[in-house]
């Protein structure tokens, strides 16, 4: 293996040792940095409807600057909305969100981004939900350079696989817990197998998903999956997994069980035979944790679809967001930290783009009720 495999191997074991013990969150956010050329990190979750937001785990960051985002920043950071729209783990540089020419000019850049001397930032959607995303964002003190970009790509889906894995835990408060401790109360299905693909444990969800043989089935104690292509490649990680974290890591663990688009199964595979999840693999002679989740294809939020549909700027998608909240441009202006003139040009894009003629139009269109006729809102001309 190369050097930049087996540093790409260590990352991504330090990731999924974090998803089952979060006190390790830290180390693995300086072994993401370290890979990828990042200054800082932080993982954390933002609800676009309620303008909340919380950082989960941190690296490297500056406290003074953390307390003051949450505390006065918050409402003036120009990449959201359109920031929590794009797709779950795809990697976005600040420049795919918003112009840079347009980011300088505002208060947030001026006062929170430069002072810390942050050139620009990575980051990735690893779940989205109609309002809410919980993201990775590593600061970088230069512009992020394709390769940078590539191997943040190349740790998205272990990140969300591992945030996955860790809220299975963290909703049942076993995050301090021993796994194999845990694994009756988890309502998602969890299996342990050895090598040969045999069951070492199976708790109580996994046993009435093997019963009912729809996804998984177990022949003489040995899982299989009911589709053919789908078994083969399960048996192919499964034994993988076997040597670790370096063969298992660079190539995913993740299966699909079933095609439907609208309701899908996934088996995430976890190689207990590396980092401090091996302890739990010795205890029950297996070589990897299984996690089957269902993953219900939800409809995009209406803000979003409309930023879609009518390619708005992350600056226009944040004006509008605004509309919805508050009616005057003097508000608007106030809330978002910008001059009122600005507004009103953001505002004339949006009519311009959207085929609308007031901010009422605005508010009904994204209601899903289309341009109306009366002015019930302030006129932005």
């Amino acid at each position: 293996m190369t050097a930049e495999l087996i540093e790409l191997s260590e990352v991504i074991g330090q990731i999924y040792d974090a998803a089952i013990d979060p006190l390790l969150w830290k180390q693995a956010l300086a072994g993401i940095c370290a890979f990828v050329g990042g200054q800082s990190a932080v993982l954390f979750w933002h609800d676009a409807a309620t303008e909340h937001s919380q950082a989960l785990h941190m690296f490297n960051e500056n406290e003074h600057f953390t307390r003051l985002y949450f505390e006065k920043y918050l409402p003036l950071n120009p990449m959201f909305p359109a920031a929590a729209f794009i797709a779950a783990g795809v990697v976005a540089s600040s420049d795919d969100i918003m112009p840079r020419h347009e980011l300088v000019e505002t208060r947030f850049y001026k006062e929170w981004i430069e002072p810390q001397g942050i050139a620009d930032a990575l980051s990735v959607n690893l779940e989205k939900g109609l309002t809410r995303a919980s993201m990775i964002n590593v600061r970088t003190a230069a512009v992020a350079t394709p390769e940078m970009r590539q191997r943040m790509a190349l740790l998205a889906p272990h990140l969300q696989r591992a945030v996955a894995i860790g809220q299975l835990f963290d909703q049942h408060k076993a995050v301090e817990q021993a796994l194999t401790a845990t694994l009756n109360h988890i309502e998602a299905v969890v299996l342990l197998v050895a090598a040969d693909g045999t069951i070492a444990y199976a708790n109580e969800p996994a046993k009435t998903m093997l019963a009912k043989g729809d996804q998984l089935q177990m022949a003489g104690n040995v899982l299989r999956a009911v589709a053919a292509e789908t078994d083969r490649a399960l048996r192919e990680i499964i034994l993988s997994a076997a040597k670790g974290d370096a063969s298992l890591g660079v190539r995913g663990v993740a299966v699909p069980l079933s095609g439907s688009e609208k309701d899908r199964w996934f088996a995430h595979v976890l190689p207990l035979t590396s980092g401090n999840r091996r302890q739990t693999g010795l205890a029950n002679h297996a070589v990897a944790a299984i996690f089957v989740r269902q993953t219900v294809v939800d409809s995009p939020p209406p803000l979003e679809t409309l930023a879609s549909l009518h390619k708005l700027t992350a600056s226009e998608v944040r004006v509008l967001d605004a509309v919805l909240r508050v009616s005057s441009v003097k508000a608007i202006a106030n809330m978002l930290g910008l001059s009122q003139a600005t507004i009103k040009t953001h505002l004339h894009n949006l009519f311009r783009k959207t085929g609308t003629r007031r901010q009422s139009d605005l508010v009904k269109l994204v209601a899903g009720m289309g341009p109306g006729s009366d002015a019930d809102l302030d006129d932005a001309s």
